[in-house]
């Protein structure tokens, strides 16, 4: 998909309701300064400033998911204690359906207590019960799952190893959802994944699969045999591995496969990366969306928050602004006829008024972008033709062109005026014009006397034929006289 079709995907996908189950845990970061070493012990002193409390664990997925406008219901334990409320009244602020929490006075709420100087942290203090839930506590969350989970469009399993997604509440969730036929994503934990047999996805990380696995996976293609195992042992519809620095790999039994490479942003802290990732893919698994769209745009989101301090929830007009930003251009030069007219037939759709130029593009300087912008007056939307290096060469001779059509064709997709760019190998545009068959198609003033290719084609289209004025004294030919002479 182009990167405009993606953000009328995110922007479009409604609400799918999402069941979430699993660890609650509240997150509380303490943040000060380190400014001398304790005379008790060789340990540093921090000077806390200020306390937070987030939504952590499954609660944080849950909060993934509601910055995406899904609705969002979520089942697990709290304490019967002032955290267990604190962790309720997060929940309850972010319209999170709270009325699947059990209340088990036997058991204190998770809470993780990091304490921070900076952006680095010194400490993290855990206060938990990790043994299995039992007795009324697991039959009261047995007894809220079916209709819950035969509700939602997805659902998730947010393992983190605290007790509540016992064995007998993984076979009911995997068991009800399948027979619902509703997709039930695994967020896994420990070394034995035949727990979750049955599964529609899991998304171990890199380490978590090895650890599966019982043997590293150090190339990509390790990571491929590794996902492909995990599936066939778990009987899973799909694997998803994160690979931290290296993206994300995913395999599917009878669907996409393949490897999306990480973004490229800096990484200030990867807590809760796995977490978006899941709670990504749930959301748009939900919505019906392939698995390899879900996977890119896991991994847009995932390097969102892994640049931010803690958890930190995507919504959906932050991952939209971010498709904008880091693929501006990219989607633009189109590869393939079909990609043209795949592009085209949406253009249209929409009454889009298409415009068209051409040209070898050599070496690109003012009078290119002058006439570019130009061409683009015409049009609500332009596309750039340019000769490959083949068709170049028999039009200016052997020396050219000096930059390579990939090339050629990135610069003019960066520019904000061109919308789309596609090659041709021809010595005239004509075939590619008659293709687009463009509302107007632009050429420069110097073709008056020549006779413009396609004009008849255009014009018995409806379409007009414009003559761009030139910028004197501009041209590639010019530079690299003036180039050449300087040598």
């Amino acid at each position: 998909m182009t990167p405009n079709e993606l953000e009328r995907l995110v922007a479009g996908l409604g609400r799918p309701r999402v069941l979430i189950i699993g660890d609650l845990i509240l997150d509380q970061y303490v943040s000060g300064e380190v400014a001398r070493i304790s005379p008790e012990a060789p340990i540093p002193v921090l000077t806390a400033k200020r306390s937070e409390e987030r939504l952590g664990g499954a609660c944080n997925v849950a909060a993934n998911l509601v910055a995406m406008q899904a609705e969002v219901d979520i089942v697990g334990v709290l304490g019967n204690d002032g955290w267990g409320r604190k962790l309720r009244e997060l929940l309850t602020e972010q319209k999170i359906d709270t009325s699947g929490c059990v209340l088990d006075a036997t058991r204190p709420t998770i809470q993780k207590t990091r304490m921070m100087s900076g952006s680095h942290q010194m400490l993290r203090v855990d206060h938990e019960d990790p043994s299995a839930l039992r007795g009324g506590t697991l039959e009261a969350l047995l007894a809220l799952l079916p209709e819950r989970i035969r509700r939602a469009q997805a659902v998730v399993l947010s393992d983190y190893g605290k007790g509540v997604l016992t064995p007998e509440v993984i076979r009911c969730a995997i068991d009800t959802a399948r027979a619902a036929q509703v997709p039930l994503l695994v967020d896994p934990k420990g070394e034995d994944y035949t727990r979750y047999r049955g599964a529609t996805l899991i998304t171990p990380n890199r380490k978590e699969a090895e650890q599966a696995l019982g043997r590293r996976l150090p190339r990509l293609e390790d990571v491929e045999r590794g996902a492909r195992e995990l599936m066939q042992q778990a009987e899973l519809d799909a694997a998803v591995i994160t690979l931290g620095p290296e993206g994300i790999y995913y395999a599917s039994k009878n669907g996409p496969t393949g490897h999306v490479p990480a973004q490229a942003r800096a990484v200030f802290d990867v807590t809760g990366a796995g977490d978006t990732v899941i709670a990504q893919l749930g959301f748009y698994l939900a919505a019906r969306v392939e698995l390899d769209t879900a996977v890119f745009l896991a991994n847009q989101a995932a390097a969102l928050v892994v640049a931010r301090l803690g958890t930190h929830a995507v919504d959906r007009s932050e991952l939209i602004a971010a498709l904008e930003e880091k693929h501006a251009h990219e989607g633009k030069v189109l590869k393939t006829p079909e990609e043209l007219d795949r592009l085209l037939a949406s253009w249209r759709k929409e009454g889009q008024r298409i415009a068209f130029t051409n040209g070898c593009f050599d070496v690109l300087h003012v009078g290119h972008v002058s006439y570019l912008r130009y061409s683009k007056s015409y049009g609500d939307k332009l596309i750039v033709g340019v000769n490959d290096d083949a068709s170049v060469k028999r039009l200016k001779g052997p020396t050219r062109p000096v930059n390579p059509l990939v090339d050629r064709m990135e610069m003019l997709a960066a520019l904000e005026m061109v919308d789309a760019v596609c090659s041709f190998s021809e010595d005239t545009p004509k075939s590619v014009i008659e293709r687009v068959t463009p509302n107007v198609l632009v050429k420069g003033a110097d073709w008056s006397d020549k006779g413009v290719v396609g004009r008849e084609w255009v014009e018995a289209h409806g379409g007009q034929v414009v003559l761009a004025p030139l910028v004197e004294g501009k041209s590639t030919t010019g530079i690299l006289e003036r180039v050449k002479k300087s040598c």
